[in-house]
């Protein structure tokens, strides 16, 4: 199908997100506004309540469901598809680099993931030190800094919320997420990770580059930016912080 206004083919950017999420849409859709249209961005959802190391909790992010989700999104011809969602975080980067040759697998469709766009965007800017920002439980913010450490990279400091429903961290205020980073932020780490795809910290990421005098690496922001990559649409984006401007 032809796409009226260029009267060509628009590249489809597909996102699965968490049934509780009311970030990745609105903060996806604002990012990608200035190419349409020319990019469009699509949207499928699992089943994600809680975010926890309980089984009942981990049991939302089997690659089967997540597969099945994908190829959804394939039906309406996709581009990219990518799992925007942080639960490799904490489950570990060999199960998304599972579940995104899956994807490619079922669909052919290339794919990537909230966890793997956010190392990816630390290689891009040269971080291996870098400060966690979660709304997480302790044991969930544990679980990531574990994770990272195994991927080469060092967490120089951290602040957590000790929230587990997910529906609850779109709540969380702007003033919050500001304190939450200033408390987690190090003078030794170069970056500052976010990690939640339905904390509103993406409209942030500006402002918190100025206050923090270093790059905001962001969930949302970072799955955005790699499904770009991949898509090869390079644009630089302005009002998104480092990674996006350096496009």
């Amino acid at each position: 199908m032809l796409d009226g206004a260029l009267g060509v083919r628009p590249t489809r950017i597909g996102m699965i997100t968490p049934s509780s999420n009311t970030v990745v849409e609105p903060i996806a859709i604002a990012m990608t506004a200035a190419l349409y249209p020319r990019v469009t961005t699509h949207y499928t959802r699992i089943e994600v309540k809680t975010i926890s190391l309980e089984a009942e909790s981990l049991a939302h992010f089997t690659i089967e469901t997540l597969v099945h989700a994908a190829q959804l999104l394939a039906d309406a011809g996709m581009d990219v598809i990518a799992w925007n969602g942080t639960s490799g975080a904490w489950r570990g980067l060999d199960v998304d680099r599972e579940l995104c040759a899956a994807i490619v697998r079922q669909t052919g469709v290339p794919s990537t993931t909230a966890t793997l766009a956010q190392l990816k965007a630390f290689a891009e800017l040269g971080i291996q030190r870098y400060a966690l920002a979660v709304p997480y439980l302790a044991t969930v913010r544990d679980a990531i800094i574990r994770t990272y450490a195994e991927a080469g990279f060092h967490c120089c400091g951290s602040a957590h919320l000790e929230i587990s429903a997910n529906v609850e961290f779109a709540n969380i205020s702007s003033s919050e997420i500001r304190q939450l980073v200033r408390r987690a932020d190090s003078a030794a780490a170069q970056a500052i990770a976010i990690v939640c795809t339905n904390l509103p910290s993406g409209w942030l990421v500006e402002d918190l580059e100025a206050a923090c005098g270093k790059p905001v690496l962001d969930s949302t922001v970072a799955t955005i930016w790699d499904a770009l990559r991949l898509a090869r649409i390079q644009d630089p984006i302005a009002g998104w912080g480092r990674l996006m401007r350096s496009r």
